[in-house]
């Protein structure tokens, strides 16, 4: 049963989950926000609609605007005289699906056929193929990057609950008028006959969205089609190449202080940071994960080890099948300690000294735990492996496979997520950023619920002498532990 839920876990994570928070988070093959100093677009989405949408085309004729039009396949198949106007009257036209269904209920191979039939459709009318693609919801699986090569898709950087009707005109006015600047992606909708929408809403739309082209106007804004602002952001990268090397270069050079600038974060990452942590939870419960101690920083469960056989030892070898304690990083706590120090190097001494503290802990849970006294080793995979050795661990790469290329994934994902400059770390230094795994022997787990030592690290002299050596040692700790980082090694055990 458990193996089914390993299998149906991952496949969620990989298929759907993950997908979309990258493509959200990080614009991973996606086009979400422009680089321009006029230039907004308009998109308007779930149409064609046979009364709103050509009460909308005669108010951007009537301002010499263009937008973009992504078009559910069966509602263009109903309506190919408005799918002509719009083509012939300038605008750009994109696919939102033959039906208005989310990718992550559908197999690759059904999403490719609602977007080919979709694709079918607007050539048959308008004699070319869109090139730009919004997934209903903005959500995409995996397979997307792959099947989708050939199209552009195109997130938003604003939407305004505009499918309810509810949402007066005045209000929606509010909202965009709020977000009114060179560069946004407006989500709007021409259409409300999609499942959750108001059939009467886009009235409230096309209501407002005529203020907001008449304070676009008087504010010297452009209203252009998708393609255009794709157009301006490539020509605006162009120029600024030069400088963002330079600026990336005095980022490198001056790492903690771009450490100490960077500990705010935006609104929408604050989201994602929540729904990161109820997806954790969600993994906890599934996984029926224990807390060490108070759990404020680790989790465990026990399972049997799955991969080859490991030397732990002369004597001692971790074999498939035995038993181990698997070791969890609580991500929130990770995230508070990411966000309250004042460089990577304290982060990677702070995590360091919180393994310490909290590896008598991890001894007393295994010594009263169901089927603990069949567990061989304590056992974890992180990014953060240097100095691990002098607690007691031994580390081991991990087997090339399936679970090794997920768990980057994985890893690289949650250093963008829960850490500041995490998203410049990982541009920077991803080749050099590999996880292995981090293996205590059972002997030495239980070896550290003894508190009388004076210093709780394994095989250490208590003689004068060797307390010198151990301050050499943590020197030499701190500076691998900054080595480390400078690698861009923030990472978690799971």
């Amino acid at each position: 049963m458990e193996i089914i839920l390993w299998i149906g876990f991952y496949f969620l994570t990989f298929y759907a989950f993950l997908p979309a928070l990258v493509s959200r988070i990080f614009g991973f093959r996606v086009f979400m926000k422009g680089k321009s100093e006029t230039e907004i677009a308009l998109t308007f989405d779930d149409g064609p609609d046979p009364v709103y949408t050509p009460k909308l085309l005669d108010l951007l004729k009537r301002y010499n605007v263009q937008a973009t039009f992504f078009v559910v396949g069966e509602n263009a198949e109903r309506n190919p005289d408005i799918i002509a106007r719009i083509h012939e009257e300038g605008h750009i036209i994109g696919i939102h699906n033959y039906v208005h269904h989310t990718n992550w209920l559908m197999r690759p191979r059904t999403v490719k056929r609602q977007i080919h039939r979709t694709s079918d459709v607007i050539k048959q009318v308008t004699g070319t193929r869109p090139m730009y693609y919004r997934p209903p919801w903005g959500i995409v699986n995996v397979f997307d990057y792959a099947n989708l090569g050939y199209l552009q898709i195109v997130l938003w950087t604003s939407l305004f609950g505009d499918w309810r009707k509810r949402v007066s005109a005045d209000k929606l006015y509010r909202r965009m008028k709020q977000k009114l600047k060179p560069g946004e992606v407006f989500l709007l909708h021409d259409c409300g006959i999609t499942f959750g929408a108001d059939p009467d809403a886009p009235a409230n739309t096309i209501s407002a969205l005529e203020r907001i082209l008449e304070d676009g106007r008087r504010a010297g804004y452009d209203f252009v089609g998708i393609d255009k602002l794709i157009a301006s952001t490539e020509r605006a990268k162009g120029k600024k190449m030069d400088k963002h090397q330079a600026v990336r270069r005095t980022n490198m050079n001056n790492n903690e202080s771009t450490a100490e600038k960077s500990h705010t974060i935006g609104p929408l990452k604050k989201v994602i940071v929540k729904l990161w942590m109820i997806y954790e939870k969600g993994f906890h419960i599934l996984f029926r994960l224990r807390p060490v101690g108070q759990g404020h920083f680790f989790n465990y469960r026990i399972r049997k080890y799955s991969g080859p056989p490991l030397d732990l030892s002369d004597k001692q070898t971790l074999r498939s099948g035995d038993k181990i304690m698997e070791i969890h990083f609580e991500n929130q706590m990770l995230f508070d300690l990411g966000m309250n120090s004042k460089s990577t190097l304290q982060i990677g001494i702070r995590i360091i000294r919180e393994m310490e503290h909290a590896l008598p802990e991890m001894a007393r849970e295994l010594a009263k735990a169901p089927k603990g006294n069949e567990v061989k080793a304590l056992y974890g995979v992180s990014m953060i492996h240097r100095g691990a050795e002098s607690l007691g661990y031994r580390t081991f790469e991990l087997p090339r496979g399936f679970f090794a290329w997920t768990t980057n994934i994985y890893l690289r994902i949650l250093i963008r997520v829960i850490h500041p400059s995490g998203n410049q770390r990982v541009r920077d230094r991803g080749e050099t950023m590999n996880p292995r795994m981090l293996i205590m022997p059972r002997d030495v787990l239980l070896g550290w619920a003894d508190e009388s030592r004076t210093k709780r690290r394994p095989n250490r002299d208590r003689t004068a002498s060797a307390k010198l050596d151990t301050s050499k040692k943590v020197s030499t700790e701190a500076e691998e532990i900054e080595v480390n980082f400078e690698d861009g090694a923030v990472g978690k055990l799971i």
